[in-house]
């Protein structure tokens, strides 16, 4: 897994399971390959004297809400409830409203794995707002020590990720089960990180394995637009229509621990066909995906 660390997004709804660090490049050929982001120079003066002060402004209401919330309420609903509310109104500064395309797809009344391609901080935003159910992310350890985003974390119950061994690795995924087999959905971008040309990279195993362990659904969801909105290095918004695609469930039965990198597979090639169906753009997807261990988170 690559070391270079991960950006820390500027708000207390950090990233949606920002376990690893992101990668330096797709292993095997490259997915869906995005329409260049053009960035007008109306819009890069429009972020910065309009757009993002009042994210900031945001942010820092709803926080400061969110962690007032958390010394009344120890189970992270409350926290949840704000942070939608948040990324909805981010997305309303950003002026880029988001349609979801196949939502009767949403797993409502039990627990699942969410897993989409991840492309921007915009991400967020979009899937926090658009999945209407309390769920948990898995996040980087070490966020956790962080003053403000830390204290959000641990107190809205999201599950801590420490990756630096495989003892540890397996420790953290089986939080994650643990958590699933309470009831309790999990969202993960199982790249690892936001991908950094735009296409879609291989998939990390870990999301499969925990599935596969606490037998409960994958639904493979496709991100679309984010990366033109705003692209990984780039600080200011090109506004636009997003589309959040969320596909069939995929039943883990039949399938182990040792073939979660058969599910792995499958689960990216699904959000490759979504992608490609819904922006007639992009490369046939790779069939190459890393080790199917499950350190590979």
């Amino acid at each position: 897994m690559s070391s270079a660390p991960e950006e820390v997004a500027p708000t207390p709804f950090t990233e949606i399971a920002q376990v690893d660090s992101p990668p330096t490049g797709s292993m095997g050929s490259k997915g869906p390959d995005p329409a260049q982001p053009r960035h007008p120079g109306f819009y890069r003066w429009l972020t910065y004297l309009v757009l993002f002060p009042l994210f900031f402004v945001a942010t820092a209401v709803f926080g400061s809400i969110s962690l007032m919330a958390s010394l009344l309420d120890g189970t992270g609903r409350v926290q949840h409830s704000i942070a939608q509310a948040w990324a909805g109104v981010v997305l309303r500064v950003a002026l880029s409203p988001v349609r979801v395309l196949g939502a009767e797809n949403f797993q409502c009344d039990r627990a699942a794995v969410y897993v989409s391609n991840h492309l921007s901080y915009m991400d967020t935003p979009v899937v926090l707002n658009k999945l209407p159910f309390q769920f948990r992310i898995l996040a980087r350890h070490n966020l956790f020590k962080i003053p403000f985003i830390g204290w959000y974390l641990q107190r809205s119950g999201q599950i801590p990720v420490d990756s630096t061994s495989l003892r540890s690795t397996l420790a953290s995924l089986n939080r994650g089960v643990k958590a699933l087999q309470a009831g309790m959905p999990l969202v993960i971008f199982p790249e690892g990180g936001r991908a950094l040309d735009g296409h879609l990279h291989d998939f990390l195993s870990g999301p499969a394995y925990m599935a596969i362990r606490a037998q409960v659904p994958i639904v493979p969801m496709a991100l679309i637009g984010t990366y033109q909105l705003m692209p990984m290095h780039t600080y200011h918004l090109t506004p636009r229509p997003l589309r959040l695609v969320v596909g069939a469930p995929i039943s883990t039965a039949g399938y182990t621990s040792k073939t979660a990198g058969a599910l792995t597979r499958r689960i990216r090639d699904t959000i490759v066909e979504m992608y490609l169906q819904h922006t007639g753009i992009g490369q046939e997807p790779s069939s190459e995906v890393g080790s199917t261990a499950p350190k590979q988170l």
